[in-house]
């Protein structure tokens, strides 16, 4: 077997001991390198003990055996020829842990930062419309309670309305140019609620500023300017990263290219089978609405945020209804938001090392419970108004279980055009949440919504359910897979391999994860 040399680019010439690529050597099975021994990806450097050998060969089957390990069906799962990344597909690429993880880091700095920076801004909107609550906004704009929340309905409903056109919009022109723009003119939008007059007005820009949210959340002045910024900071892909902003070269090696793209493929194939701006068809679009294998987590996003949703929505009201100042109310805003973001890094963290999706998930719903039932029990009127704010905050500093949510559709949909209707369709359903969560707390209901608490303790009580059903229907699928793959000879498997029998999640060798 030919030696794997750390660090070596896959695109020069190799010298005559070493692999060639062409289809007379893929062919015979002597000419491939060896994978590297099978074992648990360590991704956080908490889990690399003693063990961890960074020259070891990383590239090896990880969730399901790679058709590109098979030398009698690699071909017939070759990417596309127009496919963007095709000049960096090597089925015969090897490289180590060390070469993989300072890859990862290398795009966790260049890209998933910026993405962090995009996205920091998803609560200012609702922050800002909570706070302008805090100093009158209601009794300047002769709004009632009710209003307030027929407003935040119209926000869910227009953010409903806008997320599948603009999933597609994405996919069909890319995201590097559609998320940019959809960024500007949010800004726009967003200053120019200062002009305000009305209840129609406000409805309005409700509306307005949910419709271009859709598929990405940004807000205000700020954002318009990272839009601007985005255009440069956001490449097309893993192989187009230069350009004149970002210089000639680009931001990786061609080394490193190689490993990003074949990385990822090995995993799932069929990133392969499309362009990164092609349209979904309407043939594709139905066999993604019609995938039930991920209709049990559309079913968890309806629900699961509700529990510390409305107690959200109205925790200004709240906190000046206890006597609060302004000034105070949104200063004791600030503490829930900065415990939540590390309890949602945490339990996302929990959920990778441990690979158990619906219980990491399901933890948000029991933190909530003890805080509900105290705000559902006691009288908060006669309590410590001190007590009542650190109760309200815990409940809200709960960690969110939507990142995990996310991730557990994409690992689910296994193939792109599945993967980018299945988020939308997810997102549309927590919006739907939304408009529910946003007419629990009503004006009759005030000032300890006993009825309304009543209907959140119920409803988590129905998600606890819904976490318990997917993962049982998810172990369910999976060992209705195993029986048939186990029965199938090797013959038989390579014969199902080579036929493309199912595809995307449907394939037999693929596992859901739960």
């Amino acid at each position: 077997m030919p030696t794997i040399v750390p660090g070596q680019d896959p695109l020069e010439k190799p010298a005559h001991d070493e692999i060639e690529v062409g289809a007379e050597k893929e062919d015979n099975a002597d000419s491939i390198p060896p994978l590297g021994q099978p074992q648990e990806e360590k991704k956080f450097w908490f889990q690399r003990g003693k063990d961890y050998d960074p020259n070891a060969i990383a590239t090896q089957a990880r969730n399901h055996p790679s058709v590109y390990d098979v030398a009698d069906v690699r071909d017939q799962y070759k990417p596309r020829d127009d496919w963007e990344n095709a000049r960096r597909f090597d089925p015969l690429a090897r490289w180590t842990w060390g070469e993989e993880h300072e890859v990862i880091r290398k795009i966790d700095w260049r890209i998933m930062l910026w993405v962090a920076i995009m996205f920091t801004a998803m609560e200012l909107d609702r922050a800002n419309l909570s706070q302008a609550v805090a100093d009158n906004f209601l009794d300047d704009m002769n709004l009632s309670t009710n209003d307030y929340n027929l407003g935040n309905s119209v926000y869910a409903l227009s953010f409903l309305a806008g997320e599948f056109p603009s999933q597609l919009l994405a996919k069909w022109i890319g995201p590097d140019r559609y998320i940019p723009v959809q960024i500007i003119l949010f800004s726009i939008v967003s200053a120019s609620q200062f002009a305000l007059n009305s209840r129609a007005s406000f409805l309005a820009s409700r509306s307005l500023l949910a419709l271009l949210q859709g598929g990405f959340i940004p807000e205000g002045l700020i954002t318009g300017t990272i839009g601007i910024l985005s255009f440069v900071m956001l490449p097309p892909g893993p192989t187009q990263t230069a350009s004149w902003s970002r210089g000639k070269d680009g931001w990786f090696t061609a080394r490193e290219e190689s490993i990003m793209v074949n990385r990822i493929i090995r995993d799932d194939p069929s990133k392969g089978t499309m362009h990164n701006r092609e349209p979904i068809t309407l043939k594709l679009l139905w066999q993604s609405l019609t995938d039930v294998d991920l209709w049990p987590l559309y079913a968890i996003g309806l629900t699961f945020n509700i529990p510390t949703f409305s107690p959200q929505l109205y925790l200004t009201l709240s906190l000046k209804g206890l006597g609060f100042t302004t000034f105070q109310t949104n200063l004791l805003s600030i503490p829930y938001l900065v415990l939540k973001i590390i309890n949602m890094l945490l339990l996302s963290t929990l959920a990778e090392v441990t690979g158990q999706l619906a219980a990491s998930a399901s933890l948000f719903q029991f933190w909530c419970l003890p805080f509900l039932i105290y705000l559902r029990v006691v009288d908060t009127t006669h309590a410590s108004k001190w007590l009542t704010w650190a109760i309200i905050s815990l409940l809200l500093a709960a960690p969110l279980a939507h990142p995990v949510q996310v991730g557990w559709i994409s690992r689910n949909a296994n193939t792109v055009r599945s993967r980018a209707v299945g988020a939308a369709l997810y997102n549309m359903f927590l919006q739907a949440g939304v408009v529910i969560s946003s007419n629990i707390y009503r004006a009759d209901d005030a000032p300890l919504y006993r009825r309304g608490n009543s209907i959140l303790l119920g409803i988590l009580s129905l998600n606890l359910v819904l976490y318990l059903l997917a993962k049982s229907y998810y172990i369910w699928r999976n060992r209705s897979r195993a029986r048939k793959w186990d029965r199938m000879t090797p013959e038989e498997q390579l014969v199902y391999l080579s036929d493309h029998q199912d595809k995307g999640n449907k394939r037999l060798d693929f596992r859901l994860a739960s």
